[in-house]
């Protein structure tokens, strides 16, 4: 079972992830941990279906344009959008 960013259920895009919202130390950035926390949490579906352990090391270190192992908002958008294509290119050809 998804959760209800992977399933389209309820007002998920309208509020921010956990990891997002109860941030220690720099507020505008995800650490390595705070990221597969938000990945577990939103998309469990893709770690789930990843076959590789590193899957989450992997994200990291594309999102992390700058190298100071933290996604900050900028390297955060990046995800969402890529994201946003995957799930467009899926729903087009699934319909």
């Amino acid at each position: 079972m998804g959760s209800e960013l992977e399933t389209g259920d309820g007002d998920s895009h309208q509020r921010v992830p956990r990891p997002l919202r109860a941030r220690r130390g720099d507020k505008y950035k995800l650490s390595k941990k705070e990221l597969k926390e938000l990945l577990q949490t939103e998309l469990s579906g893709f770690l789930d279906a990843q076959k590789d352990a590193d899957a989450v090391d992997k994200v990291m270190k594309e999102l992390d344009e700058n190298g100071d192992g933290e996604v900050d908002f900028q390297e955060y958008v990046v995800l969402v959008a890529a994201l946003t294509v995957a799930c467009n290119n899926f729903f087009w050809e699934n319909s």
